[in-house]
């Protein structure tokens, strides 16, 4: 199962961390691993390229542990309403989609969510 938390700060997401593989397939054939990876560099990707702000990620393929967040998210680290909302929103986008998943691949995925400040040293 792969177990994704989403940080989220006075109800704005900023980050996630995503742990383990599915398990809906073999091991390089996997369609619902395939999926969230693909989603995961998209959301990085446009971050990093669209909205031109920094992305904090860190890939432990030993671990299975992808961990992204970004400061540009929040109120305190963006002064920019537009780069904000549009950061911020990618990373809601991306829990809204898992939840649609959730439906049809309950038994392989884990969404939470966790509130909690975003620190440097998390």
């Amino acid at each position: 199962m792969t177990k994704i938390v989403f940080f989220r700060s006075g109800g704005v997401f900023y980050g996630f961390e995503e742990t383990g593989h599915t398990g809906y397939g073999e091991a390089g054939e996997d369609i619902l691993c395939a999926a969230i990876s693909s989603m995961t560099m998209f959301l990085i990707n446009t971050i990093e390229v669209a909205y031109a702000s920094r992305v904090e990620y860190e890939i432990d393929d030993e671990d299975t542990r992808i961990r992204v967040r970004c400061k540009s998210a929040l109120p305190e680290f963006e002064s920019d309403d537009y780069k904000r909302y549009a950061v911020s929103g990618i990373f809601m986008g991306y829990y809204c989609q898992l939840g649609d998943m959730l439906e049809e691949y309950g038994d392989y995925l884990d969404v939470q969510v966790k509130d909690q400040p975003y620190e440097d040293n998390n």
